[in-house]
């Protein structure tokens, strides 16, 4: 007689809620290249040494985000910009991809602005744009694209000279300043401040990225002079700020930068400007704008600073103004300080033994120096030797 079968407990399910198999778990793989290098009793490091991420380890703050939002530098935003428009138009006329691009497209353009006779500061600014336009992973070689600007830069520094701002000397600076005059209550608030915007930045050997992020708490007045903190500058990317003196002018008040500056800020304060940005916009009324009108809607930006400037040496009527730019409140007084057997760097906030201070600056002044002596030898000689044929 045939045993019954024995009823065991179940449960009828559909195929859909039958359990997930498990996964299978893959070897682990050796993590190896050319250049691995083992100890001899290392073991051979492998995929299963590797770290298990989770979400977390790739989320980042909503604070840290909004750092990352912040724009950068306006030059160097709108520089960057301007290059990598221009890299997507070429790409465009040539059939290419631009974004992410093939090292030879990047070769191939480099080579393109090395035709055109590119200057190569300007060719590497234009790669570095490129590069950073592209996610980490994606950025094409350099090695082939910087040799080429390497051979470039050697033939392009034989053909072309340096094209050198004009100085802004003392006499300069008195004529511009002497513009600054007012007919109607309208017209002082400009005058005072491009006024005081030329004088303190002539006694600060300031670029004009410096002038324009100036803020009213980073200067401190006092009567012979203005000390004025720069947060940052093209040489203390850190920001980690450095302090500068400029002495007053007492005998010459039209040139003060502390009666100047002096002017400004009560101006600044009667139309109830106490904090901010030094240096600002005003209307055509007179009036000083003082509401935020974007992240930087109170500034003057470093092109409105240059375009004050050779305004100011045009109504000056100085020489050739057009050759004038606001580079020349460095440069001019950097070449009086030098011409007097200083060294400007400290005052110019240029990096301790710049090369561009010793070749532009302190060598001509002391050849310029050396002239006049030899000028002056030539002269005594000259004047002893027409006295001995005198007495014969």
């Amino acid at each position: 007689m045939t045993e019954p079968d024995e009823v065991v407990d179940a449960e009828l399910v559909d195929d859909d809620h039958l359990p997930a198999p498990l996964p299978k778990t893959a070897p682990a793989r050796p993590l190896v290249d050319r250049h691995t290098i083992l100890r001899p009793s290392a073991p051979i490091p492998t995929t299963a040494d590797l770290p298990t991420y989770t979400e977390a380890d790739f989320r980042i703050s909503e604070a840290t985000a909004e750092l990352l939002d912040e724009a950068p530098p306006e030059n160097t935003s709108r520089t960057y910009n301007s290059a990598r428009r221009q890299f997507e138009a070429w790409c465009r006329q040539n059939g290419r991809v631009h974004l992410p691009c093939t090292t030879a497209t990047f070769v191939e353009y480099v080579g393109h602005l090395v035709r055109l006779d590119k200057s190569p500061s300007t060719i590497q600014v234009a790669m570095s744009a490129i590069r950073s336009w592209h996610q980490d992973g994606q950025q094409p070689g350099t090695k082939e694209a910087s040799e080429a600007v390497r051979k470039h830069a050697r033939g392009w520094a034989q053909r072309r000279t340096a094209k050198k701002a004009v100085g802004i000397r003392t006499d300069m600076l008195t004529a511009m300043v002497a513009t600054c005059t007012s007919t109607t209550d309208a017209d002082y608030p400009k005058a005072a401040r491009d006024a005081a915007l030329l004088t303190l930045g002539w006694g600060m050997l300031s670029r004009r990225s410096e002038l324009a992020h100036l803020l009213i708490e980073q200067l401190t007045v006092g009567p012979t002079g203005i000390h004025v903190l720069v947060a940052f500058s093209k040489t203390d990317q850190a920001a980690k700020g450095a302090t500068t003196f400029v002495p007053a002018n007492p005998d010459d008040p039209a040139t003060c930068p502390v009666v100047r500056v002096r002017a400004w800020l009560e101006e600044l304060r009667r139309q109830g400007v106490t904090e901010g940005p030094l240096f600002r916009h005003i209307n055509r009324g007179g009036t000083i704008r003082h509401r935020a009108e974007g992240p930087r809607g109170d500034f003057l930006t470093p092109d409105a600073i240059g375009a004050i400037v050779k305004a100011r040496a045009k109504l000056a009527d100085l020489p050739d103004p057009s050759k004038v730019t606001a580079h020349g409140l460095r440069r001019g007084p950097a070449q009086e300080i030098a011409e007097a057997g200083e060294d400007p760097t400290g005052q110019g906030r240029w990096k301790p033994g710049s090369i561009t201070v010793r070749k532009h600056y302190v060598e001509p002044a002391q050849g310029e120096a050396n002239n006049t002596i030899t000028a002056m030898r030539r002269k005594k000689a000259e004047q002893a030797a027409k006295h001995e044929g005198e007495k014969s």
